[in-house]
This record gives C-alpha cells, sequence and structure tokens, in this order.
C-alpha cells in the first residue's frame, strides 16, 4: 500500500521530523532501515556552501527570509532528494534575531519563496509550521501557491516545545486545506494510532531522538538499528567525532548502565574510546 505526498508515494505515514542535530545521515538511514516513510534533514540555508550526504533521498528542509540562492540551490539537489519543506516552525532565539522560521510573518515574501521553490522543481514541496494568529492565512495561501502538504506542529512560539499541543487547532488546519496534513508534536507509541485517524501523516521527532527503533514499532520491522549499527554507519561517512560523541549520549539514555556510560563518555578524545565505552549496544 502506498500514501502519496503530492506525486511522491510513501510506504508508511510516519515521518521522521526535522531536527537540525540529530538527523545526521548514519540516524537517517537507521530510521529508513526501521521503517519511517520518510526522513527529513535539519533546517538547510540556501545559500550554505557545505556539502549534504542525502543519500536516504530524504526531504530537504530550507530556511530562510528571502528567495536568494534557493533557485541554484534546489538544481544543485534537485534529483537527490524526495521533496523539498521550507520551515515556518523554528522558534529559536537565532530566527526571532534573523526573521526567519517561525518568526518569518511577512506573506508576501512566504509566498515568493514558495512560489520559487514550487517552479523549481517537480518534486512535492511541503510546509512545516507552528500556531500563530496568520496560520491558517498562510496554509491556505501555500495550498494556491502549489504546496502539496502542510506540517503542523500546533504550539506557539512562546511555548516552543514544551506545553500542550492544541490539537483542535490542528484540526482547523486540516478541515480548512483540500491537501495533505501532517501532524508534529508529542507524537509517541501510545497516541500515534488516534491522531493517524484525523490526519494524513504524523512526525516523530524527540521520541526517535537516539532511539530510531521506534519506527519498528510503527512498521512492524524488527532490524537492528542500535548504537552499533549507528556507528558502523558514521565511520563509514566520516562524520565528525563531536557528532558521534552527541549521538552515543543519545543512544545510552534509557539502556541499562547508561547513566555510566554517559559519565564515561564525557572525557573522551576519540571515536575508538566512545566505541570501547559503549560497546554494542543492542537497540
Amino acid at each position: 500500500m502506498g500514501y502519496k505526498i503530492g506525486n511522491l508515494v510513501l510506504k508508511g505515514r510516519v515521518l521522521l521530523a526535522p531536527m537540525l542535530e540529530p538527523n545526521d545521515i548514519a540516524f537517517r538511514l537507521l530510521c529508513k532501515r526501521a521503517g519511517c516513510g520518510l526522513t527529513y534533514t535539519g533546517m538547510v540555508s540556501p545559500m550554505s556552501k557545505q556539502k549534504l550526504i542525502l543519500d536516504d533521498r530524504p526531504a530537504l528542509q530550507l530556511f530562510g527570509n528571502s528567495v536568494r540562492g534557493i533557485v541554484s540551490f534546489m538544481k544543485r539537489y534537485d534529483s537527490e532528494v524526495s521533496l523539498w519543506d521550507f520551515n515556518l516552525g523554528c522558534p529559536s532565539k537565532l530566527s526571532k534575531k534573523l526573521g526567519h522560521g517561525a518568526c518569518l510573518n511577512d506573506l508576501n515574501v512566504i509566498e515568493s519563496i514558495l512560489k520559487v521553490m514550487r517552479t523549481n522543481t517537480r518534486k512535492p514541496v511541503t510546509i512545516k509550521i507552528r500556531k500563530s494568529k496568520n496560520t491558517l492565512e498562510i496554509v491556505r495561501m501555500a495550498e494556491r501557491v502549489g504546496v502539496d502538504a502542510v506540517c503542523i506542529h500546533a504550539r506557539t512560539i512562546g511555548q516552543g516545545y514544551s506545553g500542550e499541543v492544541d490539537y483542535e487547532f490542528a484540526l482547523r488546519v486540516k478541515k480548512a486545506l483540500n491537501i495533505s496534513v501532517i501532524f508534529s508534536g508529542d507524537v509517541n507509541e501510545k497516541n500515534i494510532n488516534n491522531i493517524l485517524k484525523d490526519f494524513d501523516f504524523v512526525m516523530v521527532g524527540r521520541a526517535a531522538i537516539g532511539k530510531p527503533g521506534i519506527f519498528s514499532e510503527f512498521s512492524k520491522k524488527r532490524v537492528a538499528v542500535g548504537f552499533g549499527e549507528y556507528l558502523k554507519l558514521a565511520k563509514r561517512y566520516g562524520l565528525f567525532f563531536r557528532q558521534v560523541k552527541y549521538q552515543a549520549m543519545n543512544f545510552t539514555k534509557g539502556v541499562v548502565g547508561g547513566k555510566r556510560m554517559r559519565e564515561a563518555l564525557v572525557g573522551t578524545g576519540s571515536v575508538g574510546e566512545i566505541e570501547d565505552i559503549v560497546g554494542i549496544l543492542s537497540q
């Protein structure tokens, strides 16, 4: 069975949310191996010169407050991605300072960005947005421009990632549109089935950090996606020591002896030392 976002057919309805630090290529590949329907990169500036590794064919999430760099960036990577997403949801201090993410409120600017994105790819285009007084106006405009799906995280900028998700507001977004709507915010094993009754897709974010195997709970796949598998991929792709250490901290949470491992990890200075301390964790 396939599930569609625009012309993209997915095997599952549970997606990996775009997160800046956790979503390196090794982690994304493990999520996909576990049955994740679609992985998202963390947000990327179209002005970035960094070489992106997109072997998982993810959704590539852009951010910014102008159309600068978008055309050339999309031409560079269009053949390597499954879809393009535009970030209207980041509530960080940097977003507030620079006026992007959830702090980009100029509808004309947003519309011009989405039109450029829509014009420069045949792949689906989506947006991820938060709850605000402008949300419904923005998502309706996005649908008119040709955006294929909207992801709603029904918390305000002020809430950040805490407090209650306004489920009723998310339902209002769903009812206002004729395109797919993805639900985001505190999705876990306990509530996912109820959410999928109301929405086309769901995104799993913080519940997946250090636990790519969570997607196997939804997909019913039984595959090895523990830290040992992460480490093999991290070595293959030459991920920086600091990133591997960060993920080792994540993967050891909730496992037997994890606290002692994290205490020991603090003083490590190489991937080899991390491997010696953590060993090969099961998922």
